[in-house]
Formats: C-alpha cells, sequence, structure tokens
C-alpha cells in the first residue's frame, strides 16, 4: 500500500485522467452527432454501448505496451520515415474530415427552395454506429495511450486513468447529446471541431506537430462566444414571451382614434 502515499503516482494518475477527459471531450462531440442519425429510443443505448466497448478497446491496446511502443518505429520512407502511428493518425483525421464534411452537407442541404432541411435516419444503422465510435476511440486512444506510456511508469496508473475518463463520458454523453439535438448552431459548432481535430491529426502524421493547447484554446473561445450568443438568444425570447404575454392597453375615452 506503499504506493498510496508516493506523489509521483498521484501526479501521473491525474494528469492521464485530464488527458483522456481532455480527449474523450471530442469523442463525445462525434458521439452525440453520430448517434443522433439513429432513431430517438435507441441513441442512449447506442452511446452508452459504443462508450462501452471504448473501454475495452483502451483496456485491451494498454496490455500490448510492446506493442504500442513499436508502433512509432519508421515503417517505410517517402520523403520522411513514417510509422504506424502516423499512417493511424492520418487515417482517422481523413475520416473525420470526410464525416465532418459529410454532415454538414446534410445537416444544411435543402430539399426544396422554402427552406426544409433534409433529416435522414434510415441511412444509419445501430451495428454501423457503433462501428464509427469504435473507430475514432481507436484513433484517440493511439494517440493518448502512446503519450501516456512516456508520462507513467506503472500499467494500472493508465489503467484507472481510462476508466475514471470513460464514467465521466458515460455520465456526461446523455446530457451533452441532448443540448447539441436542441442547438442546431451548436451542431455546427461541433462539426466543425471535428474538422479542426481532424486537420490537427493529419498534419501530426506528416510530422507537422500542432501543440494541442492552440487547439483547444481555439475551441474554448468558440464556445464561449457560441454561449454568449445561446443567453443572448434567450433573452430574446423570453421578452417575446413576457410582451405577448401582455394585455392590450386600454384606450382612454377622450384618445383619438
Amino acid at each position: 500500500m506503499n504506493f498510496l502515499l508516493d506523489p509521483e503516482i498521484w501526479a501521473s494518475l491525474l494528469t492521464l485522467t485530464a488527458l483522456e477527459i481532455v480527449l474523450g471531450i471530442d469523442n463525445l462531440v462525434f458521439i452525440a452527432i453520430t448517434a443522433s442519425r439513429l432513431p430517438e429510443h435507441r441513441r442512449d443505448a447506442a452511446r452508452k454501448l459504443g462508450l462501452a466497448l471504448a473501454l475495452l478497446t483502451r483496456l485491451a491496446l494498454l496490455a500490448s505496451i510492446s506493442w504500442m511502443i513499436g508502433l512509432v518505429e519508421p515503417v517505410f520512407h517517402f520523403v520522411r520515415d513514417f510509422s504506424w502511428r502516423d499512417i493511424i493518425l492520418i487515417l482517422g483525421g481523413l475520416f473525420l474530415l470526410y464525416k465532418g464534411t459529410r454532415e454538414i452537407h446534410e445537416s444544411l442541404e435543402k430539399v426544396d427552395g422554402i427552406g426544409e432541411t433534409i433529416v435522414r435516419t434510415g441511412g444509419a444503422t445501430f451495428i454501423g454506429v457503433i462501428v464509427q465510435i469504435m473507430v475514432l476511440d481507436i484513433v484517440f486512444s493511439l494517440d493518448s495511450v502512446i503519450t501516456a506510456v512516456g508520462m507513467a511508469e506503472h500499467v494500472w496508473v493508465m489503467a484507472v486513468a481510462i476508466v475514471i475518463a470513460v464514467i465521466i463520458m458515460l455520465v456526461a454523453s446523455a446530457p451533452l447529446s441532448e443540448f447539441i439535438h436542441r442547438h442546431p448552431t451548436v451542431r455546427m459548432l461541433a462539426l466543425s471541431f471535428l474538422l479542426l481535430v481532424g486537420t490537427m491529426l493529419v498534419a501530426d502524421g506528416f510530422g507537422f506537430h500542432i501543440p494541442k493547447g492552440y487547439i483547444y484554446a481555439a475551441i474554448g473561445f468558440s464556445i464561449m462566444v457560441e454561449s454568449l450568443n445561446l443567453v443572448a438568444a434567450a433573452r430574446r425570447r423570453r421578452r417575446r414571451r413576457a410582451a405577448e404575454a401582455e394585455p392590450p392597453m386600454e384606450k382612454s375615452p377622450g384618445s383619438v382614434p
């Protein structure tokens, strides 16, 4: 039990948990958007099952630490050395760019000239949504676990951090999904985040490392601006309802019609 008194272990646990949660924000946004293509009564099950399988995937990756470390070794050379990690990041980034662009197109494309938005739910299957959630989680798991290998000496510390992060994601998935579903502008903002993260992954795979602090600072600023917009819109709706609820003013007998 002496390890519980080691401050380095607690620092590693807190750091890795924060890392997994930050990376999980992107995953939650993707899960919320992907699950929204299913019928409403199946969305919650898709989110929970996808996250549960994501937890098993991350723990399985941790169990193969030696293989994970080998992913950073070059496998071929074209202008520069490319490792399996680079290839996976590039493919994952392209997948995010494709998915984000397609979702934006289907959200904004019009059926006719009067502004009716296309709503497609029949094209998405429960298994297809789960597979997409797992594919994205594998991409972020590789990135975060490879980083975690250099930050912690004990595998169990990384495993505990992953479990804590996934539990937090399970709790936050339903409220976040409902919020995004109620506010189309937040959905567009979330899709733009996917494009931003996809670009970051592709750039990282080609050796152009973009500090994640810049990405999350941009995302945080956008969220702050959109939060102010939502607050202002809510105030306008309250004023409009209050004005509609007020009784009309009665005219005095001597007033001019």
